[in-house]
Parts: C-alpha cells; sequence; structure tokens
C-alpha cells in the first residue's frame, strides 16, 4: 500500500513558511512534525468533515516518511484503532497533516517572539513524558468473544539455581521480587551437553512447585526429541504434569486461528489479516498468494455458523478452488498444515490449555517452512492472549505470575529478521501480563544481533561452556557486567566444566563460577 499525499491549497505556503521559520532542511520535515503534533492533541478527525482539498504540496510515501513509514502507520492504526492495511489510513494521514500545519502556523502567528527551536524543545519534552505514561491498545485485534482468564501467583518465587563451588553454600534466584529485579525474562547460552537443558528443565520445575501450579509453561523445542530424550524426560514431565506433544504426531491444543473476533465484523476482518501476516513473514509465500489467502481465509469463516472457527483444512480448501491445480508455495504450506493436523480444529474459548503445562516438540524432519510457521502461529497466539488479559499487580514486592514462555534453540529465531521483529514486541511488552520469557541457545552471540541485543531485554543471564570463551568483550555484554568483573569472568571461564556456570544473578557474585543443582 503506497500513499501519494498532497497538502490543502491553502497549507502549501505555511509548508514553505514554517521550513524557514524552523530552519529544517527540507519540505517533508515540516509535515512529519505537522502529523505527530495534530495526532499528540488527541483530537479524532472525521473523514466527512474534515479532509480538505489536495491541490498544495504533494510527496510520495518514501519522501513523506523515509525510513519510518511503518511507525506512522502505527501510530494512525493505533489512534483510530484500524489495522495497517486499512484502504483510508493515507487520508487520515493527510488530515493530520493539514490540521498539524494549521495548529503550528497559528501558534506562531500568535506568539511572534516564539522561536523554531522553542517550539521543537517544548514540544520534544512533552513527547517523552507523554510516551512514559502511554498505553497501547490491542482492540483492533482482540477477541471479545472469548472468556480469557489466567489467575495469577503474586507470593515469592523462589528457585534453588545452584550452590558455590567450595562453599556448597545455596545460591536462590528471587525470579518475581521487584526489589532485586525489574523483569523476570531469563537469557541462557551453552554449548550441548554443558547442562544447559537439565538446568532449564530445573528452573521450570521449581516454578511450578514454588507457585503452588498456579504458573503454567510451555517449552517449545524445534529439534524434536528422539525416543531416549523422551524416556529421560519422563520424570520431568511427570513432576510438572506436563502435557508432552510430539507434533506431528499430537496435535497442539489449540486452533491459531481462534484469536479472531469471529462476531464483530471489523473485528473479524483485521484479525484475519493479522493472521494472514504471520502466514506471509515464516512461510515465504508471495504477494499475489497472500490476496489468495486473505480471501480464502475470509470465505472459510464466511461458511461457518453460530460462532464456528474454520479449520486449516477448510482454509486449504478454498485455496484449491481459487488456484486450482497451479503448484504454489502457499498451497504447500497449507496443505502440511491441515494434512499433518498440526493444531485442533476445535476451539477451547476459555483457553483452558493456559493452566496446563505442555512441552512442544516440533520433528526437525518438518519443512521449515512449515515448522517456522506453525511456532510464530503459536507463540502469537499466547502472546495475543495475554495481551488481552489485565496487566498482572504487584502485591507488596512481589510481580503476579502467570506463565513462562521457554525457547529451545532460540538461535534458529534470532537469524530472522522477521522473527526477532515479533520476539523482541514480547520482551517489551507482555512482562506486565506476569509472563517470563526464557531463552535457551547454544552461542551468545545470536543474542546480539545488528538491530537488536535480545539478552539486554532479559535481566537475568545464565552462561555455561560456550565455543567462542576467548570473546570477553561479547561475554561480558551477554551478562550485563562491568570491566570490574570482567577478569573474574575470564578466570571463570577459562576452568569452567559440565553442569558449571557464570551469572549476572544479583542474589550472587557477578562473573563467579558456580555449580548448578
Amino acid at each position: 500500500m503506497q500513499f501519494n499525499i498532497k497538502t490543502s491549497e491553502a497549507n502549501k505556503v505555511v509548508v514553505q513558511e514554517l521550513t524557514r521559520r524552523i530552519n529544517l532542511p527540507s519540505e517533508n520535515h515540516i509535515s512529519r512534525i505537522a502529523f505527530s503534533y495534530s495526532l499528540a492533541k488527541g483530537e479524532k478527525l472525521n473523514l466527512e468533515t474534515d479532509l480538505k482539498d489536495s491541490k498544495g504540496k504533494e510527496y510520495k510515501d518514501d519522501i513523506l516518511f523515509g525510513s519510518y513509514r511503518d511507525y506512522y502507520i502505527a501510530l494512525t492504526c493505533q489512534h483510530y484503532g484500524l489495522y495497517k492495511t486499512d484502504a483510508s489510513i493515507g487520508k487520515y494521514i493527510k488530515m493530520h497533516i493539514d490540521h498539524g500545519l494549521e495548529l503550528i502556523n497559528k501558534l506562531f502567528e500568535n506568539n511572534k517572539s516564539y522561536s523554531g527551536l522553542d517550539f521543537l524543545l517544548e514540544n520534544v519534552a512533552k513527547g517523552i513524558e507523554a510516551l512514559e505514561d502511554a498505553e497501547i491498545s490491542l482492540d483492533a485485534v482482540k477477541n471479545f468473544n472469548q472468556t480469557i482468564k489466567k489467575s495469577y501467583y503474586a507470593d515469592a518465587i523462589r528457585i534453588l539455581v545452584g550452590k558455590e563451588i567450595d562453599s556448597e553454600e545455596e545460591i536462590f534466584f528471587n525470579l518475581n521480587d521487584t526489589s532485586i529485579h525489574n523483569n523476570a525474562h531469563v537469557a541462557v547460552a551453552g554449548n550441548s551437553g554443558t547442562g544447559k537443558t537439565y538446568f532449564a528443565n530445573n528452573f521450570l520445575k521449581q516454578v511450578v512447585e514454588s507457585s503452588k501450579g498456579e504458573v503454567n509453561f510451555i517449552y517449545l523445542d524445534f529439534k524434536g526429541l528422539k525416543k531416549e530424550d523422551e524416556q529421560s524426560l519422563k520424570p520431568f514431565f511427570d513432576q510438572t504434569k506436563a502435557v508432552y506433544i510430539d507434533a506431528p504426531h499430537t496435535p497442539f491444543p489449540l486452533n491459531p486461528l481462534s484469536f479472531i473476533d469471529n462476531v464483530n465484523e471489523k473485528n473479524k476482518i483485521m484479525g484475519i489479516n493479522k493472521f494472514v501476516d504471520i502466514i506471509e513473514a515464516y512461510s515465504g509465500i508471495g504477494k499475489n498468494q497472500v490476496q489468495t489467502l486473505r480471501d480464502a481465509t475470509r470465505d472459510a469463516f464466511a461458511a461457518k455458523k453460530n460462532g464456528e472457527y474454520p479449520s486449516f483444512t477448510d482454509i486449504y480448501n478454498f485455496v484449491l478452488d481459487a488456484e486450482g491445480d497451479k503448484a504454489s508455495k502457499l498451497r504447500e504450506v497449507l496443505q502440511s498444515l491441515s494434512e499433518l493436523e498440526l493444531f485442533e480444529s476445535k476451539v477451547d474459548l476459555k483457553n483452558s490449555f493456559l493452566n496446563k503445562n505442555h512441552y512442544l516438540s516440533l520433528s526437525g524432519d518438518l519443512p521449515k517452512a512449515v515448522r517456522f510457521t506453525a511456532v510464530f502461529l503459536i507463540i502469537n497466539y499466547i502472546y495475543n492472549i495475554f495481551m488481552n488479559m489485565e496487566n498482572a499487580p504487584i502485591e507488596g514486592k512481589y510481580q503476579g505470575m502467570r506463565y513462562v514462555l521457554l525457547i529451545d534453540e532460540a538461535h534458529v529465531i534470532f537469524k530472522e529478521k522477521k522473527s526477532q521483529d515479533l520476539l523482541e514486541k514480547i520482551l517489551r511488552e507482555i512482562r506486565s501480563k506476569g509472563v517470563s520469557v526464557v531463552l535457551l541457545s547454544q552461542g551468545i552471540e545470536e543474542f546480539n544481533q545488528p538491530s537488536f541485543d535480545f539478552s539486554s531485554m532479559c535481566e537475568t543471564a545464565f552462561l555455561f561452556d560456550i565455543k567462542d570463551k576467548t570473546n570477553l568483550k561479547m561475554m561480558s555484554k551477554f551478562l550485563g557486567i562491568g570491566e570490574k568483573e570482567a577478569n573474574k569472568l575470564k578466570s571463570s571461564m577459562e576452568k569452567i566444566q559440565k553442569y558449571q556456570v557464570v551469572s549476572n544473578l544479583k542474589e550472587f557474585k557477578a562473573g563467579e563460577l558456580f555449580k548448578t543443582t
């Protein structure tokens, strides 16, 4: 979707005058400022009464937005409760540019001594203050047809993570103590066979025990389990009462389409667009197939009665009707998702699966596009479910906790830019809902991506033995420790053994070696 936006005829001169007055390098900057200034006023404009003529300054969207196009669209969608594919977005942006130009021009006309620098400094300061109190609305993809509830546990969750090597003194991680920790996200890195997986399983087991079963988890395993692995994990499954799901042999107990509101027509369309976005991002289908999928999904919903939801098979059949016998990536992905029955077709409107523990093993034999699509449908579903809940409160000094989302082999996600965006969003937003995200990876370099350092969003990090133990700078960054502790870290990593770990744990000494339990 492209925008060619023209200001009103009256604002053509205003653009030139304000650009000179504020001393801006080009005229597109004042229109960006005008849009933001207008939107910040909180007023909702009316397309029928406030849309002015288009006889003034013209901008193509790449000139107007630069590299920040998605941000302007997102701001508009948040303000009006629109989805990003809504055809009227361009008109709303134009309205607010014209509106903002008029407001700013009037401000300078009424204050002759007011300088461009005064204007910028004052409004940047206001913007920063507003960001701190801003609330994000998810109504555009919210499902008002489901009863979504998950209790929280707001007492201490204390995890025994290890013992000191010499003294055998126990080391505890106070997961939800806000007087110690700002968030409950955890990063764990280590080679295969170092004790990383055992540590993660013990962590989950203690979370369940410490919370008296109120905090549940899902363990996402990309690589799939072998039969011998299943046997070795049986005590863990028994102790946590975890449901083991061996996909594709056992379907995951949710229909990922059920985050869509199938009652309210506007919400339904926006939810379908969100679903199509996920398939497009992680399956690699082309633009023409995106429209085919969107039409097929709408048809599949329309064919259902009494609030029922379609399955992947239903959507696949409508795609077949549209494409005929032509081979396509879309058909390949949907065929696998439907024939393999990776998901339940029935819908649990109360989302009771959230009150159980799950270990999801995705076979490594599945096609990559199918694996990625399935995993991110699940992650997105969980994200939307929790973001539609009320915040988990802080009682005393303890953050209420509901759930742990553990992603094994997380380096697989980090390599894909489109996947990084969703993961970053989850890490930033979901913690207020009482959800802890635990990321497991074989190395530390995957956490530090060019666009974002994921370890910085995980306050607590545990580092087992890794291949590149000589890169002190990278290890220090992963743990978030300074020069003072770096020498201790270097010494610890030189002598680290299996089941031993260094950490930035605030309850222990940063960079010092200890043994896990």
